[in-house]
């Protein structure tokens, strides 16, 4: 696995991106030092593609392949892959409030915390479907995170996923539109770079 060693507050400002839609909840008081000039079109979608990349944690061969995934099914390609990117197993642990950012779930799936449908999964790519249930292993429900957890109220659930704190398990109801996707992105952007 790739390390990424940039800060993550100066990629938020260079990026343009509010710390809050990748879990920090540190303000950058900086602006950046740069004097803003004329950004081509290029620049803008390779821009669009690289905030993608990072609020959800890929590398670029992965996003490649998402790109690819999205652009075989039926119908609109940039909400195809936004959708993709939402329903992976460390997004979606992250979307139930069990981790505060998504490199937090990311380590909960890979340390193996996490069953769907009953089968241990250790996989931050792994996509969920709709109808899967995604709960923490019974072995794994004294640890002294996940009682914290269960004392948590859930708030700003989406509405294709369910999450029940005191059971420690969760559902995704539906597959994901691009209306219940909150992530600041252009998609169309990223497919227009792709597709030259």
């Amino acid at each position: 696995m790739a390390i990424n060693k940039y800060h993550k507050l100066k990629r938020c400002r260079f990026l343009e991106l509010d710390p809050a839609s990748i879990g920090c909840g540190k303000k950058s008081v900086r602006t950046s030092g740069r004097k803003s000039r004329k950004v081509s079109e290029y620049g803008i979608q390779l821009r669009e593609k690289q905030r993608a990349k990072f609020i959800y944690c890929v590398s670029e061969k992965q996003f490649r392949h998402y790109y690819e995934v999205a652009d075989r099914m039926k119908g609109i390609t940039g909400e195809n892959m936004l959708s993709l990117l939402e329903r992976r197993l460390d997004n979606v642990v992250f979307r139930m409030g069990i981790a505060s950012t998504r490199l937090q779930a990311r380590q909960l799936v890979s340390h193996a915390q996490f069953a769907v449908n009953g089968q241990k999964v250790n996989i931050p790519s792994y996509i969920v479907k709709a109808g899967d249930v995604i709960s923490v292993r019974e072995n794994k429900k004294d640890n002294k995170y996940f009682e914290q957890i269960k004392a948590m109220k859930v708030v700003n659930m989406p509405k294709w996923l369910e999450f029940s704190p005191e059971a420690l398990e969760g559902k995704v109801l539906a597959i994901p539109t691009r209306e219940e996707i909150d992530t600041q992105l252009e998609e169309h952007m990223i497919v227009e770079l792709y597709s030259k």
